[in-house]
Formats: C-alpha cells, sequence, structure tokens
C-alpha cells in the first residue's frame, strides 16, 4: 500500500522524513500507513524492520529526535544478556532469551560488531553466595549455560578479581556495538520500503472512530515544545488541538515504543483511569583511564534483590576498555542525563568497584556518562525481590490496533529482535 501523498507531502514540508519515493493518492478511506511505530530506539527500529517484512506493509518509524537510538539505547553497558535474573514465568526472561540467540545471528549474518566474552558474578561473603546459587539454579532450570569456577582456576584466568566467597560464570553474555546493530537495523528498515521521520515530536494522537480503522498522529515541527512525559495527560493536546503548522498522517495500527516518553503516549491514547506515572532511573558510568587491571570478562557484583540495577559492574566496549557501571539514582525528568557527581555517590560506587578489582587506581576513575531506565514503578531489577518489573507489551482492550510497550529497560537491548516477534504475533496472530 502507498502512502497517502497528501499526507506524507505534509510532513515533507518540514522536511523531517527520510526515504521518501515517488507517492501516488489512495482513497480517502484507505490509511496512509499500515504501521505507525512511535520511538527509533533499538526496539522500535527492530519493530518497524520486523513489520516492513510483512507483504503489503507501509510502516511510518516516527522520532522526535534528529538521529535514531540517541536516548536509552545508546545510553547502556551494550550488553547481551544471558537471561539470568528475571524469573520463570516473565516476558524479560521469554524475550531476552530468544533475543539472545538471535542478536548473535544476526550480528553474525550482517557484520555488526560484537564479542562472546562472557560474564562473571562474583560474591565475597556467605550471603552474596546464596544469591549466586540462587541465580545458577535458576539458570540450570531454563537451559542457560552456567557454572562456578574453581578458586584456582578464577586466580590463574583473571588474577585482578577478588572473590572471596565464589565465581558464577555466565558464558553466553556478551557484548554488542549497540550504534552499529541500531544502524544495521535502520538500514534493512529503509532497504525494505520503510519510512523514518526525523525531528518529528509526536503532539496529538486520536484513535479510531465511527467503526474506522484509521489512527491520526500530528507531530509537531522541531521547534515545538515535546510532550512532557511526566505529565498525566501529555500536554493535553487533545484539549489544546493540533497547530496550524502541524503535520498528520493516518495509520491502521499504533505501535508505542517511545521509551523514556512511552507513558506520555499512553496518557495520549488511554483514558484518564489508565494513565501511567513514568518514574526514571538514571546510572552513572564511570571511564577507567589507565591499561591495569584489566579484566578480560565482565564482571557484576551479586544482585541484590528489590535493587533497581544489576549494581556497579565491570564493562568492556568493543575496543576492549574498563568502564564501571551504572548506579543507580531516582531522578525526577528523563533529560536528566549528565553524570552525577555528587562526590557521596562517587564515593560509593568506588567502593563497589574496589570490593571485587582492588587494585584498582581510584584516580584514574572519571565521570563519563549517563542513561536512563524507563521505570513503571521504583521496581527492582531482578525477580529474587519484591516489586520486580517486567516489560509491559500488551494489545490494550478497547484500542484495537494499539500495540503498547512501557518499562522496556534491559534486558529491552538483548531482547529487542524477540519484542519485535511479539509485537509482530499480537498484530498478526
Amino acid at each position: 500500500m502507498r502512502p497517502h501523498v497528501s499526507a506524507v507531502r505534509a510532513l515533507r514540508h518540514h522536511p523531517r522524513i527520510s526515504q521518501c519515493r515517488s507517492l501516488s493518492s489512495t482513497a480517502s478511506r484507505r490509511a496512509d500507513f499500515t504501521h505507525a511505530i512511535i520511538g527509533a530506539g533499538a526496539v522500535g527500529l527492530a519493530i518497524a524492520r520486523r513489520l516492513q517484512q510483512v507483504d503489503g506493509a507501509q510502516v511510518l518509524l516516527i522520532e522526535k529526535h534528529g538521529m535514531v537510538g540517541t536516548e536509552t539505547s545508546s545510553r547502556n553497558s551494550e550488553v547481551i544478556h544471558a537471561g539470568l535474573y528475571y524469573g520463570h514465568d516473565s516476558l524479560k526472561t521469554k524475550l531476552c532469551l530468544q533475543g539472545k540467540q538471535m542478536m548473535y545471528e544476526y550480528c553474525e549474518r550482517t557484520g555488526v560488531p560484537y564479542m562472546n566474552c562472557g560474564k562473571w558474578i562474583v560474591a565475597q561473603n556467605d550471603l552474596q553466595m546464596e544469591e549466586l546459587h540462587k541465580v545458577h539454579d535458576f539458570a540450570k532450570s531454563i537451559g542457560v549455560p552456567i557454572h562456578f569456577v574453581p578458586k584456582d582456576e578464577a586466580k590463574r584466568r583473571e588474577p585482578d578479581v577478588r572473590a572471596e566467597a565464589g565465581v558464577l560464570e555466565s558464558p553466553s553474555t556478551g557484548i554488542v556495538d549497540s550504534h552499529g546493530f541500531m544502524r544495521q537495523l535502520h538500514a534493512d528498515f529503509e532497504d525494505l520500503g520503510g519510512m523514518t521521520a526525523l525531528a518529528s515530536p509526536v503532539s496529538k494522537i486520536q484513535p479510531p472512530t465511527h467503526g474506522q480503522r484509521q489512527w491520526k498522529i500530528w507531530t509537531a515541527p522541531p521547534r515545538a515544545s515535546e510532550p512532557q512525559a511526566s505529565s498525566p495527560s501529555a500536554a493535553t493536546p487533545e484539549q489544546e488541538g493540533a497547530g496550524d503548522d502541524e503535520a498528520s498522517i493516518t495509520a491502521e495500527t499504533l505501535i508505542n515504543s517511545a521509551g523514556l516518553y512511552a507513558c506520555g503516549i499512553n496518557n495520549m491514547v488511554l483514558p484518564r483511569d489508565r494513565h501511567r506515572t513514568p518514574f526514571y532511573a538514571k546510572g552513572t558510568y564511570f571511564s577507567y583511564s589507565k591499561s591495569h587491571p584489566k579484566p578480560r570478562t565482565l564482571v557484576y557484583p551479586a544482585p541484590v534483590p528489590g535493587h533497581g540495577g544489576l549494581g556497579t559492574h565491570l564493562t568492556l566496549d568493543m575496543a576492549g576498555r574498563v568502564r564501571f557501571g551504572p548506579d543507580v539514582e531516582w531522578v525526577d525528568s528523563p533529560n536528566d542525563l549528565a553524570p552525577t557527581g555528587n562526590s557521596a555517590r562517587f564515593a560509593a560506587a568506588l567502593e563497589d568497584i574496589k570490593s571485587y578489582l582492588p587494585g584498582i587506581d581510584t584516580e584514574s576513575i572519571a565521570l563519563d556518562y549517563a542513561g536512563i531506565r524507563p521505570k513503571l514503578g521504583k521496581l527492582g531489577a531482578v525477580a529474587s525481590g519484591k516489586g520486580f518489573q517486567d516489560f509491559y507489551i500488551k494489545m490494550e482492550e478497547g484500542y484495537d490496533g494499539f500495540v503498547n510497550l512501557l518499562g522496556i529497560e534491559s534486558p529491552g537491548l538483548t531482547s529487542s529482535l524477540a519484542i519485535a516477534e511479539e509485537v509482530h504475533g499480537l498484530l498478526y496472530k
């Protein structure tokens, strides 16, 4: 199906849409696009690519920034997670296991840089060792490769890593060039004929009415105020109406993959009793400027039940450089992206790092960057604690064609290709 020429011309007016082609008018009863996806992070890109593969599909990917993948997807540890922490019946476990395999296969096939470097989870005392046994038993129960490393072998392989009580090794954990991965997804999507509207903040959404199956989506010019994710009604665009210089398109289905702003999009569409309040878990990362110590594997502390993250861990980038983080700091704004230089928080992070890497030169550790995880509450990152937050991926009841993705944090990058399959399944059962 070809997009309606007048709708795309409106987007061209701002000029924010790429991959435009020669278009012909369609009947007014037909939507401009089969699918509109809001949010071009790793998950949105993967969904767009998958849906554009459907015969007859014409997908529009809408992104408020001038580039794809500039928020959560590019401000993380770039880890390909094994699926160790999320419980038996969670979407996170299901999609992480599926997505991990798909990620490795996709990177191998397309040449996206990755490294299957493995991960150590280390314990310094009996209490932490109990958590490692829980992780071990869970991984075994779902078929994820896992084993304890004997002390003499651990000392030989990574002499700089302290693990007083024990080491649990996850050989299927790895790292990926997240930027290269997203570039490849975007290239695939547009090679298939998909269209991308950049610098296009969504300002208003009108659900289908009177038996029609058309969603109408307005996007404001780049200079306009963006919908605020923390606003209960996402700046109440329905009350204010759309401005004369705002562009609009119609689509048969709408997928909310807006990440940090997903609650704002949710609140544009659903009635007040189904509105969501977003929570933001900021994590600061730290660089290390010396070449020693330099483990060859990722190193994580034992998980803490109920904690919002997985501890201040050691990861590697594709060049082999060591970095640490993230810590967890609850903030009020999705734009609070400056690394937190609070001396107490920095000191606490250093203590975490020294607990498993005692030979580290703390003078060579510096603030690097920060990322924010979209949360639906001040909830834990591991299923063994209270208040675990799972992915929320649903076709919303009473809103035909609206697939809602909320709380898509770690392991969202790992799970992205599998999340795309999940969304495809909801739309094409």
